[in-house]
């Protein structure tokens, strides 16, 4: 058994699934590409908790940070 990963736009899918199912070919088709890592969400989240509670600095203060390490 042979594994093919593509990336079709809209009308190409439309077409290699048509093609597939011609054939009898069984498939998967993953539409979850906007989901992000739960790792991600995470870290947004707690980077969104962290501008509640002003825990923030601008990029002259990163900066001047960086400089300094």
């Amino acid at each position: 058994m042979s594994t093919f990963v593509i990336h079709p736009t809209d009308e190409q899918a439309k077409v290699v699934t048509a093609f597939l199912e011609a054939l009898n070919i069984s498939f998967v088709m993953n539409d979850n590409t906007n989901e992000l890592p739960e790792h991600v969400l995470k870290g947004i989240q707690k980077s969104r908790e962290d501008i509640k509670a002003g825990r923030t600095m601008t990029y002259d203060e990163f900066k001047s940070r960086k400089k300094a390490m």
